[in-house]
């Protein structure tokens, strides 16, 4: 897996980097700005980017900016935003393609490798992977929408879902079978027209963008 790494904290970037390579993958690129970040992805295309969302110059949100603005140059590229922040001005943006293939992990809630290294592989393959409390944020103000025809329950494992988890993560969440997240699964798929022209995976994803942007 070729890897774009962004953070302006030299120390680390140096730590994900030694991470990644510890674990198979090509860092092509590692930068420390916004800019620097748009001329990699657009320069190298790769697999995924794991970008911090504070960087030069007045340490906003310059690294989803320049997200963004990569997505642009190279459509649908793979980012996952790793931050010890919720910014969620351009995370909407990030996610109105409706492409896929982002995701918003918050550094202090990581709580180990494996979990990091499954959510880049998520985002990597085009999938999706929230933090609770950056979903939290999301839905902050927002209204139904789309959502409205969903349960409680229905919208439970969407929320789920978002977080990445497997149909067994769910189930063990919720205290309820395989069986019913799978029903629950479907049911959403059918409220929101969400046909079985499409792969399963790409309709999850489909499903999640939609719940984060509605």
């Amino acid at each position: 897996m070729r890897v774009v790494v962004a953070d302006d904290a030299a120390l680390i970037r140096s730590g994900i980097v030694r991470l990644l390579e510890e674990f198979d993958c090509r860092v092509v690129a590692e930068v420390g700005d916004g800019d620097s970040l748009i001329q990699a992805i657009t320069r190298h295309r790769p697999d995924v980017s794991v970008v911090d969302v504070r960087m030069p110059p007045s340490f906003t949100d310059e690294g989803l900016r320049a997200a963004v603005a990569a997505r642009e140059q190279v459509p649908g590229s793979p980012v996952l935003v790793l931050s010890q922040y919720v910014e969620v001005s351009y995370t909407d943006d990030l996610l109105a393609d409706a492409r896929g293939a982002v995701g918003y992990l918050l550094k202090d809630r990581v709580v180990d490798v494996d979990e990091f290294l499954e959510g880049l592989r998520r985002v990597a393959s085009g999938g999706t992977v929230f933090d609770p409390q950056v979903v939290s944020q999301l839905m902050v103000s927002r209204r139904d929408g789309p959502l409205a025809p969903l349960s409680q329950r229905e919208r439970e494992v969407l929320a789920l879902m978002a977080e990445g988890r497997s149909n067994q993560s769910m189930a063990r969440a919720l205290v309820v079978s395989d069986g019913a997240v799978e029903k629950h699964i479907r049911s959403i798929f059918t409220k929101l027209d969400l046909y079985s022209d499409d792969t399963d995976h790409h309709r999850r994803v489909r499903a999640v963008l939609t719940y984060l942007r509605s």
